[in-house]
């Protein structure tokens, strides 16, 4: 197909298409002509696989690189491609150098030894989560790490989930993307169940109208 077509079939603007060629994140077209390109079912694919992972994922588009360039290394593996999109998922926010810091980082580094999680205090993810705690202590809401162990079960029971489902594919082309949208857009799955599901246990616990049902004697 043309890059007209290929525009068509996934409603990305022409020029949006070459900025993505030219920053190494669709692979060029093959050429026919020195000013005629064609693309394929691959193009059309990794063109929509960008665009979830701008526009759902909230990715920036270097973060994009660096995530599509470890599912088209041959050579990594599959749980380093994990890992390369999990990374990009952590906020840029500035992290504090004090007493609640100090103790969220403790509190994080005791989850993950308690767990026996195969990853370290220093992972991404882990400041982050240090982060959101102590920014909680802050708030006076310090007494949030009294469910922070019910939060872990759902969360390994969310990962088992997400990697049976990776594991069904068995090219491992399909592997490597299926591990990028499992972790990247399977945050936003999530983040959208939880919502909802706080909408019914709140309806639940306090009644449709707002008020806290009480629970016969």
């Amino acid at each position: 197909m043309r890059i007209g077509e290929l525009s068509r079939n996934t409603g990305v603007p022409v020029p949006t298409i070459k900025y993505y060629v030219r920053e190494g994140l669709l692979p060029p077209g093959e050429l026919t002509s020195p000013n005629q390109a064609t693309y394929g079912e691959a193009h059309e694919r990794r063109l929509r696989l960008i665009r979830a992972l701008l526009d759902v994922g909230g990715m920036k588009v270097a973060e994009i690189a660096d995530v599509l360039a470890a599912v088209d290394d041959p050579e990594r593996p599959l749980h380093k491609v994990l890992g390369a999109a999990a990374d990009r998922l952590g906020r840029d926010d500035v992290e504090h150098d004090d007493a609640e810091s100090a103790t969220a980082r403790a509190v994080v580094a005791d989850l993950v030894s308690r767990r026996g999680w195969r990853t370290h205090e220093s992972n991404p993810a882990a400041i982050d989560l240090s982060k959101a705690l102590a920014a909680m202590g802050r708030l006076g809401h310090g007494a949030f790490v009294e469910v922070l162990d019910d939060y872990a079960d759902a969360a390994e029971q969310v990962a088992r989930a997400d990697l049976r489902y990776v594991d069904r594919r068995v090219a491992v082309e399909s592997m490597t993307e299926t591990v990028v949208i499992g972790t990247v857009l399977g945050e936003a799955v999530f983040s959208a169940l939880r919502r909802l599901a706080h909408v019914d246990a709140s309806a639940q616990l306090y009644g449709a109208d707002g008020s806290q049902e009480r629970k016969p004697s």
